[in-house]
């Protein structure tokens, strides 16, 4: 698809959609997979002033109902695969919801709309994209963006080195802000920006090589995977200028892969969905695998110039010093506005003076460097000792028999909590529990040491590849308290 194809298609679509009722401010969400059409919605509601609801097509159509109907969504635009599932929504919400399916119907409107752009000229305070956070610390939550906030993020193309003659990949999906915002990178630079609707490791790879990609943004498993293949260290990625990644931790030996087998600068990107993607970056002369710096594999990184951060503790509210864990501030430009029709949360998460507090804990180097501990919440406090995860995740994973590892805290009656690991083998690996925290004790003091070990399968993750803690733990919750290492098989 040209630019000039781009623009009239969302001329047209804007025009069908103000001929469906929908009005500045209404909402228009899009059920599909990665596909062209969540790209000519984005451009058509914000030439009429309306908003693009991307959803997770993963929801069960219960969670995708409470998203639409707390949206107040006007019109809905669905693919052939969700047509059905956007029926029965349609037909639960409170409101009307008119169903456009892509296909003979989408195409149908588009040609009978003007190829006329309506002219809405709004403002940069006006709401452009409302994205729901995944749900893994509650029920979702609409996270309003705003043209302003999509400025800012363009800021990052230049760091990340965007130009017109860049061929920019994106894997991720289009209701991930790594997924539209990346989209939006490329889009605002003139780029040919090639979107993947079906993950499968072997054909990225050969994307990266035949397309010559310059940009690529991937998230820690997807590049794990990609590392994976067989002979991927000896494909032709000369074009690459960059890849970022973000959205969840990564381990050091899944770093060390990725630059192995790429060899293009790797930018560490760390952001939310309430910052409009990345605000905190590991550079790529900070990606030291094997020489005096390599510790700063484990960092996030320094801010974006335009970023502010700060290290505040939870309970007394005051800055923290170097070394001390407290929770990260972040004020910019991208900063949401706040949470669609939720001022109690939007409260909770925005102070007054715009500083947004992410429910991220970590810490700042002498250098300035943030290193994130995990989310507060994840935590775990073992007979009056603060644990974090990502340390012990980050020991287990530099195990050779390890392909995947999560750290959760569990239930113990006379400790409080209990370090849990839930691992998963590398493919042909064998080891046991005990061998794994033997490896761990080496690395690691005592108290950090799973109690427990198990063998798992996979481990559940929600579409932005983040690996669902929360419902591990509510798994692990109602078993029984335990005091010495154990391993099971479990799918």
């Amino acid at each position: 698809m040209t630019y000039a194809e781009l623009d009239d298609r969302s001329n047209r679509l804007a025009q069908a959609l103000l001929s469906a009722g929908v009005r500045a401010g209404d909402r228009v969400a899009h059920l599909d997979r990665t596909a062209p059409e969540i790209i000519e919605l984005l451009f058509a509601t914000s030439k009429i002033g309306a908003v693009t609801v991307p959803l997770n097509w993963r929801l069960a159509p219960a969670e995708l109902e409470t998203i639409v109907a707390d949206a107040g969504c006007r019109v809905m635009i669905a693919g052939p695969g969700y047509r059905d599932v956007a029926r029965d929504v349609a037909r639960d919400v409170p409101q009307q919801l008119d169903v456009i399916d892509t296909g003979d119907d989408y195409e149908r409107r588009l040609r009978a709309g003007s190829c006329t752009d309506p002219g809405h000229r709004g403002a940069a305070s006006d709401v452009a994209v409302q994205m729901y956070t995944s749900g893994t610390t509650g029920l979702p939550k609409g996270v309003l963006t705003t043209q302003r906030n999509l400025a800012a993020a363009y800021l990052s193309a230049d760091v990340w080195l965007f130009d017109s003659r860049s061929v920019s990949l994106t894997p991720l999906p289009m209701f991930h802000i790594g997924g539209i915002g990346w989209a939006y990178l490329g889009l605002v630079n003139g780029a040919t920006t090639i979107l993947v609707r079906d993950f499968d490791a072997a054909e990225v790879i050969d994307l990266l090589e035949r397309e010559r990609v310059t940009n690529a943004v991937f998230v820690p498993t997807i590049l794990q995977m990609l590392a994976a293949v067989p002979g991927a260290a000896e494909r032709d990625y000369s074009s690459l200028r960059s890849i970022t990644y973000g959205a969840s931790p990564i381990t050091t030996p899944v770093l060390r892969a990725a630059l192995r087998t790429f060899h293009c600068p790797l930018f560490g990107v760390y952001g939310l969905t309430e910052t409009t993607g990345g605000v905190i970056q590991l550079r790529p002369e900070d990606h030291d695998a094997e020489g005096a710096r390599q510790h700063l594999l484990r960092s996030a990184g320094h801010p974006l110039p335009w970023v502010e951060m700060r290290i505040v503790d939870p309970i007394e509210q005051g800055d923290c010093g170097a070394g001390q864990v407290g929770e990260v501030w972040l004020r910019a430009p991208n900063v949401m506005v706040g949470y669609y029709n939720r001022p109690a949360e939007t409260g909770a998460a925005l102070t007054p003076d715009g500083w947004l507090r992410t429910g991220d804990g970590g810490y700042r180097d002498e250098d300035g460097y943030l290193f994130l501990t995990d989310r507060i919440k994840d935590m775990i406090v073992s007979g009056g000792e603060n644990i974090y995860p990502i340390e012990v995740e980050e020991v287990i994973s530099q195990h050779p028999a390890v392909a995947e590892v999560a750290v959760i805290g569990v239930p113990h009656e006379r400790w409080g909590e209990t370090v849990k690991a839930l691992v998963v083998l590398a493919p042909g690996a064998a080891v046991d529990a005990d061998d794994l925290v033997a490896f761990a004790r080496e690395r690691l003091a005592g108290y950090k040491l799973p109690r427990s070990v198990d063998f798992v399968t996979e481990l559940p993750r929600s579409p932005a590849g983040k690996v669902l803690k929360r419902e591990l733990r509510a798994r692990y919750a109602a078993a029984r308290p335990v005091a010495a290492t154990s391993a099971r098989a479990e799918s």
